[in-house]
């Protein structure tokens, strides 16, 4: 079935174009063209690429590490799609060994069930961690890692986890060819390494960081860390939480300043929505208090922001161009996790999925053609 869509506003996922019809067929893009409006076609005015979140730990009701089960990787996506946010990797923190593999065989079922949604896989956010950097991660299930849990974890997961957060100081040289080799994407977060340590890690083809500034070893004039690494390697993908609580919105200037078209947005979500005003899980608690989440130790528990409230702060309170805003939930993102052949586009041959918006960026819908 072909159907036409015409657009005041599009942005592609890397330019932003004026007064397009799209061209759909079977829920793909057949083709973008400039036009003038047509009579009866449906109209929109500000139209992306669906928007991508990496990194979600839970949906409007459900935590992913409590609850690793299909009911709660729909909930974390439909809540996603009600903001705006068309595709997910709903994100599994430092756990046991049982809880992985429970959380990698509910990713597995969902996904094999619902091959049209836009769960992509998961992230796999741990377990091998820096103590140092732990944050709200507990200390109990935080590891180094062996062989065997590598080898395990790589067995059942391979074709399920799309991203994995280690602290890569904390791994030998075969350990880390082992997880590269696998296939995940490989991010360096919740670590504690030197500038040498991180660019070693970099040489060896990890690409990408978790979220910058955050869980990381600081940057210092002597001491430059794994966040100076990060700023000083231009191959390095960097996504950071824009919500003036997790960095400061001139934190992210400078980051915008520097890494270019290597920053991206992520919401890194305990909650949408702010409805879970407590949980726990274990000795892991989270309160919501004054727009964010803290543990009882004080430490931030993740953030309750959307992508699309990214965006907006990434525009309105860091001064980035709508344009690269849009780029930085789309197309950049999808490029860092290796799917930019899938997603991140609105293009002929791409899923006719697209998040549209108001003109104040108050407003985020996805518009599915699928």
């Amino acid at each position: 079935m072909t159907e036409l869509l015409f657009v005041d506003n599009l942005y592609t996922g890397h330019e932003h174009l004026t007064r397009q019809l799209i061209t759909i067929e079977d829920g793909r893009v057949a083709g973008v063209k400039s036009s003038e409006y047509i009579p009866g076609v449906k109209r929109v005015f500000n139209l992306a690429p669906g928007f991508f979140d990496s990194h979600i730990n839970g949906g409007e009701k459900y935590h992913f590490t409590q609850r690793a089960e299909e009911g709660t990787i729909e909930d974390i996506y439909q809540s996603s799609v009600k903001t705006g946010t068309a595709y997910v990797l709903p994100t599994l923190i430092t756990s046991s060994l049982e809880n992985i593999l429970k959380g990698i065989e509910a990713t597995k079922n969902y996904l094999r069930k619902n091959p049209g949604s836009g769960v992509l896989g998961m992230h796999l956010e741990g377990p091998f961690l820096n103590p140092v950097k732990r944050g709200a991660h507990l200390a109990e299930y935080v590891r180094s890692p062996t062989m065997d849990e590598l080898e395990e974890i790589i067995r059942y997961g391979k074709d399920t986890i799309r991203l994995i957060t280690i602290a890569p100081e904390m791994f030998t040289d075969e350990q880390l060819e082992l997880l590269l080799a696998s296939g995940i994407t490989v991010s360096a977060g919740h670590s504690n390494a030197t500038y040498a340590e991180a660019q070693h890690a970099f040489s060896k083809g990890m690409n990408l960081v978790t979220h910058l500034y955050n869980a990381m070893s600081a940057f210092a004039h002597r001491q430059p860390g794994l966040v100076g690494a990060t700023l000083d390697n231009e191959a390095v993908y960097a996504p950071i939480i824009i919500d003036g609580v997790h960095c400061d919105f001139g934190a992210a200037s400078v980051a915008y300043k520097i890494k270019g078209d290597k920053l991206f947005l992520i919401s890194d979500a305990l909650f949408l929505g702010e409805k879970v005003t407590e949980f726990k899980w274990g000795e892991f608690d989270a309160y919501l208090r004054e727009g964010k989440y803290t543990n009882s130790d004080g430490n931030l528990a993740g953030a309750t922001i959307s992508l699309g409230d990214a965006v907006r702060n990434a525009v309105k309170m860091v001064g980035v161009p709508l344009q690269e805003a849009i780029e930085m939930a789309t197309l950049r993102p999808a490029m860092a996790m290796g799917v930019s052949d899938l997603i991140g586009k609105v293009e002929s041959g791409y899923p006719a999925v697209f998040t549209t918006f108001d003109d104040a960026l108050s407003s985020f819908e996805v518009l599915s053609f699928s």
